[in-house]
């Protein structure tokens, strides 16, 4: 018996068909990321198993660990949850005091939320959505969660959208904030240098300081070194950075630690800000940033058509007011340092 080529390869086709229905598996999840080299995220942010008992408790699994930054990254007044998972036996190790190196398979989770009522700690939250950064293949990868309104679960939501949240500040007044979850499109755009995305808070120099540890304070990186999840370095020769905020710094340090973290992830010679000139990094020395030259700038860009263009909605009051601090000092200096005559 004869067949044609057409019907030899519809069997055939319609056996691999088969094979595939009898494994379970399906073209687009066979492997790691089906043919693809983007890292395939799951609908639900359940599907991770990062929180036990109730989701909306935040009580990390076992695996997961929390960590705290320096100098934070301002989000509409929202409090952070962050964690790490690393694949078990793996650990995170120093290149420079920049971002640390992270092992394939690492999961950094930030889960945004606001207290009812910011007066009282135990205050029940509003959850609003949880970021993933996942590290596939060298890659890193990033998704957003949306919460539910029954705040028992996330869903992956790449569209992004706008979230109407409503609370009682330190102060006792109400806020409305209409919160910017972003799309897939906009965490790539603040996690992108020259193509590649990357975390923006996990550096050495900005986890490198004291936290509280079962009633005393220790280094967090040497914590994390003694959990096993961090290669031995010795922290103290690493450089820290200052806390935005923190007295204990001059308004100078403030100023530019704030604007590492708020600023420096677009405003660095690679980041999607290059063509300003306008370098915010704190590890650069002052003459390098162009600030100086740009001070102008900066003011006006501190007013309601602030920066950064994603992630916020509203002014971030103390922030402003810290920039407006640290632009006066510099013309304070300057004008001191200036000959006389220069300056009639």
């Amino acid at each position: 018996m004869k067949f044609s080529k057409r019907t030899i390869i519809i069997a055939l086709l319609s056996a691999f068909v088969v094979i595939i229905a009898s494994t379970g598996a399906t073209i687009e999840n066979a492997g790691p990321a089906g043919e693809k080299d983007d890292y395939v995220f799951k609908p639900n942010l359940s599907d991770y198993h990062i929180f036990r008992g109730k989701m909306n408790n935040l009580i990390p699994f076992g695996g997961f660990y929390r960590y705290t930054l320096a100098t934070t990254l301002f989000t509409d007044y929202a409090e952070k949850q962050r964690l790490i998972w690393l694949p078990p036996g793996t650990k995170m190790s120093r290149i420079n005091d920049g971002l640390l190196n992270f092992p394939d398979g690492s999961m950094i989770v930030k889960t945004f939320y606001y207290l009812f009522d910011e007066r009282d700690s135990l205050s029940q939250r509003h959850i609003v959505e949880t970021r993933l950064l996942v590290k596939s293949k060298g890659k890193w990868n990033t998704a957003d969660y949306k919460w539910t309104d029954g705040q028992n679960d996330a869903q992956l939501f790449p569209s992004g959208g706008r979230k109407l949240v409503t609370y009682t500040d330190k102060s006792g007044a109400t806020r409305s904030i209409s919160y910017q979850i972003p799309s897939k499109r906009n965490c790539a755009t603040c996690h992108n240098s020259n193509g590649t995305i990357f975390p923006i808070g996990p550096k050495v120099r900005n986890m490198n300081f004291e936290v509280p540890a079962e009633g005393k304070t220790e280094n967090q990186l040497e914590a994390f070194e003694k959990l096993g999840i961090l290669d031995h370095f010795d922290v103290h020769k690493s450089a820290s950075l200052p806390q935005a905020f923190n007295s204990n710094y001059s308004i100078e340090d403030q100023a530019r630690a704030y604007m590492e973290i708020n600023c420096a992830h677009c405003h660095n010679p690679t980041g999607r800000a290059k063509g300003t000139k306008l370098y915010l990094s704190y590890s650069l020395p002052l003459y390098q940033t162009n600030i100086l030259r740009d001070q102008k700038r900066i003011l006006r860009k501190t007013g309601n058509r602030s920066m950064p263009k994603i992630g916020t909605t509203i002014i971030h009051t103390e922030g402003v007011e810290l920039i407006r601090a640290y632009i006066a000092s510099l013309n304070k200096t300057n004008q001191a340092q200036q000959p006389l005559r220069s300056r009639l």
